[in-house]
């Protein structure tokens, strides 16, 4: 059975998901990957889906879920990306691993529709950056196992 990589954000509409596409494509199918919040917003963020389309990842399909519903579940690793996920965060059944790696929430960016983009993007990349790296470093472990 894959281990379960539970990415957690307060609203579960643009973070969470960047991080879920992300870690899902540089995984490939050695990773369950999943993603929730605390407070969930009903919806993916539409320039969440726009700049992960522009990598060539397709995350339309994604729906924002809660926290509680993978309360039932094996959790192997639970990773925070936003400081109010981190502190609602509950114990999952389960759970060896607990990081949190917090990002701007880019839904709060203003201006004019490229300038949010722009948000959207550099947000985009600073978490791809940190997910294909935490990818790369689970491969080498299953090696060195």
């Amino acid at each position: 059975m894959k281990p379960t990589i539970l990415i957690l954000c307060t609203g579960n509409s643009c973070r969470s998901h960047l991080a879920e596409g992300i870690l899902r494509a540089a995984a490939g199918d050695t990773l369950n990957v999943q993603s929730a919040g605390s407070k969930p917003a009903g919806y993916v963020h539409p320039l969440a889906i726009q700049v992960m389309k522009e990598i060539g990842i397709d995350i339309s399909a994604h729906q924002s879920k809660h926290m509680n519903d993978f309360l039932q579940q094996p959790i192997e690793t639970v990773v925070t990306v936003c400081g109010n996920a981190d502190q609602a965060c509950p114990m999952f059944p389960g759970q060896v691993n607990r990081h949190h790696w917090g990002f701007y929430d880019p839904a709060h960016a203003t201006g004019t529709d490229e300038e949010k983009l722009a948000v959207f993007r550099k947000v985009r990349d600073e978490i791809k950056m940190v997910f294909e790296a935490y990818a790369d470093g689970r491969r080498d472990q299953a090696k060195a196992a």
